[in-house]
């Protein structure tokens, strides 16, 4: 178990770029898959983006093209370098840690998007 702290939101306007950054209180190389979520109020939550341990990425249709996600096994972070972003982006974004026994969660960071 690992416990995670996300940092780096805030409120941007339309076209700005934010970068999100998790830190987590244990080692993750070993940890499979790193993750950013997000929830928006009324919405159900959704994966944003998702990092393998051996560097595979997914993204959400929504954000491909706008958002990379990486990991640095060294450090115990997970970043979300966000541009372009737009107001339907506006979202509680937490990180995630997920593998077999493991499903760990962040706080959140809050992300505000104005139009």
């Amino acid at each position: 178990q690992v416990q995670l702290v996300e940092s780096g939101g805030g409120l941007v306007q339309t076209g700005g770029s934010l970068r999100l950054s998790c830190a987590a209180s244990g080692s993750i190389a070993s940890i499979e898959f790193m993750g950013w979520y997000r929830q928006a109020p009324g919405k159900q939550l959704e994966l944003v983006a998702r990092i393998s341990s051996a560097g595979s990425t997914n993204y959400a249709d929504s954000v491909k093209g706008r958002v990379t996600i990486s990991r640095d096994n060294a450090k115990n972070t997970v970043d979300l370098q966000m541009n372009s972003l737009k107001p339907e982006d506006t979202a509680v974004y937490l990180c995630n840690a997920a593998d077999e026994g493991i499903d760990d969660w962040g706080q959140g960071t809050q992300v505000t998007v104005s139009s």
